[in-house]
């Protein structure tokens, strides 16, 4: 009896870890695919971005960023974190995606179209709530827009300064019906980057926020050169260590106006 009572609980503890990993490889699957076809920016604007999965210590979970095009050669950028982790939050995030590009093609301003999404979400109970991030580049009026629905400030790098985090007004995250939405705007400068990022890039376990923000203002990031060299001096900088699982996911999108010809 004993034995056949250990061998039953062996059987289910295996069966529970492949219906684990299944799970981990669906949601992994899922997240990858959603964000290998963000949208196009306009010409005005040189792109680029990385997404890393969480280590094995935690499924992946719902970090996502999107680029819209709109007229008069303006690009949204978004940066969003969907609350939680599995298939459910990479099938949340897919929703919240796709209902941002529906929203955003009306062409309201960004603290309006935190407001629809907020609005959109609450209303279903199910519904993860979600942090996001928003940045209006509108290089023919040489200006940025920001709004944020709880999510964390985006980074300006230039050269000859400092990393500088830009202060933008942050209401509550999208879901909870609260609205409150406010923007911010700033002006656009050749040769500046801005950098948007989930909190996996920064966050440790057990630090305070404000610690982990002040190490990424710290950096001294290349201001000049492919926006690849950029993101990837972060990510050595203060991202995962070679070798080493991530605690979180990260997702990062570096943004820079192109120099008229």
């Amino acid at each position: 009896m004993l034995v056949g009572d250990l061998a039953a609980r062996a059987a289910t503890g295996i069966d529970n870890a492949r219906r684990y990993s299944r799970s981990q490889g669906i949601a992994l699957d899922l997240q990858r695919a959603l964000l290998s076809e963000p949208g196009h920016p306009h010409q005005n604007l040189e792109l680029a971005s990385r997404y890393l999965p969480s280590g094995t210590s935690s499924v992946v979970g719902g970090d996502w960023f999107e680029t819209v095009r709109l007229p008069f050669g303006r690009t949204l950028l978004v940066m969003g974190d969907v609350m939680g982790h599995g298939v459910e939050a990479a099938v949340d995030m897919s929703s919240y995606r796709a209902t941002l590009r529906d929203v955003a093609g009306t062409d309201l301003p960004p603290h309006r179209i935190l407001r629809q999404l907020d609005t959109v979400i609450a209303a279903n109970e199910s519904a993860r709530p979600a942090t996001c991030l928003l940045a209006l580049a509108d290089p023919g009026r040489g200006r940025w827009t920001f709004s944020s629905a709880g999510h964390l400030p985006p980074a300006l790098i230039a050269p000859g300064r400092r990393t500088e985090l830009l202060r933008v007004p942050t209401g509550p995250p999208l879901g909870t019906g609260l609205g409150g939405y406010e923007q911010t705007c700033r002006e656009l400068l050749p040769g500046e980057t801005l950098l948007l990022y989930t909190d996996g890039l920064v966050e440790r376990r057990g630090e305070d926020i404000d610690v982990s923000l002040a190490r990424l203002a710290a950096l001294r990031l290349p201001a000049t050169g492919p926006l690849d060299d950029l993101l990837d001096a972060a990510l050595h900088a203060i991202g995962p260590a070679v070798g080493s699982p991530a605690e979180d996911d990260i997702a990062v999108l570096a943004a820079r106006p192109r120099a008229r010809a």
